[in-house]
């Protein structure tokens, strides 16, 4: 049986989500969009909530096509927040319209998303090797200096601990715990 990280459940979902893509390094702005939206979309709610309501979320957000989303109307925010598949919260669906465009413009600034988000970190994922779950950190000064960075641009629903979810989500930090299957000693390091 595979030892996972402290907060994956019995869930096939949250295993999926953990075995596959937590911590993996994303450097593709389509796949750093839709978890930016997702992330954005989990403020105050369990990341199951958001795994479970992922593929509505794809639909009714176009495959989380920022350049549609960014060109959404009044009568498209209107149907998704009658959508009863996603998360209904109108400031979090005008933040997915906004976030957009400051996504695109920040993609017209640096090239991609990618070449500015991953500059905080030189291009490289930052490695932890956490004991237990006590030490794994809910914000760093990091995710802090990225929140306020996205905030000064423009960006909603971008709090510190959200940015710090994202980073794990897209492998900008490696938090799988020491006795995670998946912990980086443990890959480049088997038994």
């Amino acid at each position: 049986m595979l030892h996972r990280c402290f907060w994956v459940t019995d869930n096939d979902l949250y295993k999926k989500y953990h075995d596959e893509e937590w911590g993996v390094p994303v450097y593709d702005d389509q796949i750093l969009f839709e978890f930016l939206i997702l992330e954005t979309f989990q403020a105050g709610l369990s990341w199951i909530t958001i795994l479970s309501k992922r593929e509505n979320f794809r639909t009714a957000f176009d495959n989380f096509d920022y350049k549609k989303i960014a060109n959404y109307s009044n009568r498209t925010l209107e149907a998704l927040l009658n959508e009863k598949g996603i998360i209904r919260n109108k400031l979090k669906i005008r933040s997915a319209i906004l976030n957009a465009q400051l996504f695109m413009e920040i993609q017209r600034e640096f090239g991609s998303f990618s070449t500015f988000i991953w500059g905080f970190v030189n291009g490289n994922p930052i490695v932890n090797e956490f004991e237990n779950r006590e030490a794994v950190p809910v914000t760093t000064p990091l995710s802090d200096k990225i929140s306020k960075e996205l905030k000064k641009r423009g960006f909603k629903f971008t709090g510190s601990r959200v940015i710090y979810a994202y980073m794990q989500a897209v492998g900008m930090v490696n938090d799988h715990t020491k006795d995670c299957f998946k912990s980086f000693k443990k890959i480049i390091d088997p038994i």
